[in-house]
């Protein structure tokens, strides 16, 4: 018979941190093509006042505001759930030593910083759609800036955050290196589309807004998708099993020291 901890490792396999960021990226663009084929599919209809202002585009909670809304609220109700179990989970498996461990307590801080700015920008995301674009339209907008001011928030703290893990983990990880990078660039991508969505809607430019909006939305679904890069090597590690990693570089006095004892077997995983 397998030993518990085969059997935990097996199980690991099957059902795991990593599933949360799957699921969330796999339901939110399912959500979103659902939306967009559904337009199509029905002679993309003009919603609202968009005849109106000269707008034949639609924002992705113009479509949401019909009778797509309860997919739209249960889509946006999974995604954010698992966007931040996605940031708790590593916040988790860190402290636990079965994925890289932080090596400061400035990283560990940078990580609930992003924990919190996913609950609020997930928040933003459910109550925006909840409060649609037609019935509600200044909640609907104010929600969409927190939306979008939380996930920027949370992309920041992570990428600091794994900016400095990068610096200390370099030579023992380069998924760690290559997570760091695809993160960084989603959030100057996303970091600039968000400044130019609020500038084109500002100067009411709907159709070219509500181009950006659509890309903004699926490009989420890439940001989600990245923390597989660092969830999944935890279904073959074991508890404390990161935590004496050798450093790229020796901490300084600020920083929590770490024993530099780690085997070749663990140096290559992760």
């Amino acid at each position: 018979m397998p030993s518990t901890t085969e059997a935990r490792i097996a199980f690991r396999k099957y059902f795991s941190w990593y599933w949360f960021p799957t699921i969330g990226s796999i339901v939110w663009i399912g959500t979103l093509l659902s939306l967009l084929i559904t337009w199509f599919a029905t002679g993309s209809p003009l919603y609202g006042g968009m005849g109106r202002r000269g707008q034949y585009i639609p924002y992705i909670s113009n479509i949401g505001a019909d009778f797509l809304k309860p997919l739209f609220i249960t889509g946006s109700c999974i995604t954010a759930i698992c966007f931040v179990l996605s940031l708790f989970g590593a916040r988790w498996l860190r402290h636990r030593g079965r994925i890289l461990p932080n090596t400061s307590t400035r990283q560990k801080i940078l990580s609930i910083v992003s924990i919190v700015g996913a609950i609020i920008g997930g928040l933003g995301l459910i109550l925006l759609a909840i409060f649609d674009t037609h019935r509600y339209s200044v909640l609907h907008r104010i929600f969409l800036a927190v939306f979008c001011g939380g996930v920027l928030v949370s992309a920041l703290g992570t990428v600091l955050e794994y900016w400095g893990l990068e610096r200390n983990y370099s030579k023992t990880s380069r998924a760690l290196t290559i997570s760091m990078w695809t993160k960084l660039v989603f959030f100057f991508i996303e970091l600039g589309l968000a400044v130019a969505f609020g500038v084109l809607m500002t100067n009411r430019i709907n159709n070219a807004a509500a181009v950006v909006e659509w890309v903004l939305g699926i490009l989420f679904t890439g940001y989600l998708l990245s923390f597989n890069l660092d969830l999944i090597p935890a279904t073959r590690s074991r508890t404390g099993q990161f935590k004496d990693m050798e450093l790229a570089r020796p901490v300084s006095t600020s920083e929590e020291p770490m024993t530099a004892r780690s085997t070749p077997s663990e140096a290559v995983v992760g």
